[in-house]
Order: C-alpha cells, then structure tokens, then sequence
C-alpha cells in the first residue's frame, strides 16, 4: 500500500528523536541549551522538563515491552509471517528493543538523582 512507505519513515524519524533525547539525558546539552540555539541558548534545562517526558516516554517503551513479550508467549494475537524464518528473525531484531524501556527509565531516575532537588 502506498501509506507504507511514509510510515516506515516517520516511525524512523520518530525512533532516531527518540533515541537522540535519551542521549541527552547523559550528555551536557541535556543541562544546559546549546549556545547556538536562538534566545534560550546558554539557558539551564529544567529538571523536570527532561525528567518527566523521560519517565513517560520510558513508560511507553516499557508497556510496549511487556506487550512484546505477551505476544511472543501466546498471550495476545501474533502477527501472520510467511514462514518460521521471518518470525525468527523479527523477533532477532525486535528483541534489543525490549530493553529501551527499562533503560530509559534508569537513565531518567540518575538524571533526576543528578540534577533535582539535593
């Protein structure tokens, strides 16, 4: 179908966002805003406003997980693939993804121990 193609794209653009925020949560442009970025350049971030996207963003990630890992045990509805081998290899390649969630949700809860309240 023709709406393929721009939803394989912006669930790459989506997942890449995604993927370069959590950077953020360990590196200094995630306390402070780039001086090259107009009129807030230079500027502290707010704690929370990186913690609390974060925590639900990880949240997500996390539900999306368990949902996986349902769907793999028999639980919830499996995607029909053509043969063995492909289910295989989705879930080879699917299998990394589980541990976003968890992950990002570590990286919120240091970011807050770091940066909140003393």
């Amino acid at each position: 179908m023709w709406i393929t193609i721009p939803y394989v794209f912006g669930l790459s653009v989506l997942t890449e966002a995604a993927a370069l925020l959590c950077i953020g949560l360990v590196r200094r442009w995630g306390e402070v805003v780039p001086g090259w970025i107009p009129a807030i350049g230079g500027r502290r971030v707010p704690p929370m406003a990186a913690v609390v996207p974060a925590t639900g963003g990880g949240l997500l990630l996390a539900a999306l997980t368990v949902w996986m890992a349902l769907t793999w045990a028999g639980v919830s509805d499996r995607i029909a693939y053509e043969n063995g081998w492909w289910e295989v290899l989705s879930m080879v390649c699917l299998t990394p993804m589980a541990l976003w969630g968890p992950i990002t949700l570590a990286l919120a809860w240091a970011y807050h121990r770091r940066r909140g309240p003393a």
